[in-house]
């Protein structure tokens, strides 16, 4: 599966919390061999994580045109994306104009995770059908207390309620694509909800490593051996294709 991957479509860089720059996240995937990355800052609203504007975003917008105009004929290119909040009522953290702009949009929950089951099954399914939404990340939002760098380990959350079936279906229905997350913290969804997740007929994977600092890169094999564990076959995997084939695929539901 590992060799399988062209691409990492949850990246971050110190627009918002990352740890390294747009150019360093930038070259290390590229040095990684991958054909393409996707960088998706946050989005306002996650104030924490000094999410981006969208004045911002717009100015990353051009620094990602100008580094993939220096990067004409290498075979690797920058993607335009963002981790966009969704909200409590299931709407996205941004206009859609500016949604609309993107190459790929992750939606991930990062507020209110003790919601009653009932209300966050709608939430999510409600943004599964955004047409702007392309992956749907961390689903469960859980942390695992693991040590992600040398200053600390990571304290415990539980994961969040939801009716699984009605959300990998509303994935598979409109579709989308379910982030196999691949940060120790988090390696979510957990092993038994991912082995549910593909006996889904249709449902789609994205397997990331949602990075924060240039060694988080290689965190793509642990998504990877679960993947594997489950029985998934590559070509389930998004970002197993070209980066034209994963466009077309993210054009194709509406955004």
């Amino acid at each position: 599966m590992r060799n399988a991957l062209r691409g990492d479509c949850h990246v971050h860089t110190d627009w918002s919390d990352g740890g390294d720059t747009l150019p360093a996240m930038i070259a290390a995937a590229a040095q990684a061999g991958h054909d393409y990355v996707v960088i998706t800052d946050h989005s306002p609203r996650l104030k924490v994580a000094n999410g981006l504007t969208a004045a911002r975003l717009r100015q990353q917008l051009e620094v990602i045109q100008a580094v993939n105009d220096s990067l004409a004929g290498t075979g690797f290119r920058v993607l335009r994306g963002i981790e966009v909040d969704i909200l409590v009522d299931g709407s996205l953290d941004q206009s859609p104009e500016l949604l609309a702009e993107l190459d790929v949009v992750v939606g991930s929950v990062h507020s209110e995770l003790r919601m009653d089951k009932g209300a966050m099954t709608r939430r999510m399914v409600k943004a599964l059908e955004n047409p702007h939404l392309d992956i749907l990340g961390h689903c469960t939002g859980r942390k695992l207390p693991v040590a992600t760098d040398a200053s600390h380990a990571t304290r415990r959350r539980p994961p969040s309620s939801f009716d699984a079936d009605a959300v990998f279906e509303a994935v598979a229905a409109n579709s989308k694509a379910l982030e196999i997350n691949c940060r120790p913290d988090r390696l979510d969804p957990p092993s038994t909800m991912l082995r549910k997740a593909t006996r889904v007929d249709g449902l789609l994977f994205a397997i990331d490593s949602d990075a924060h600092a240039v060694a988080q890169l290689d965190w793509l094999s642990y998504g990877c051996e679960r993947a594997e564990a489950a029985g998934l076959e590559p070509e389930r995997v998004v970002n197993t294709w070209s980066a034209e084939e994963l466009l077309d695929w993210a054009a194709s539901h509406g955004g």
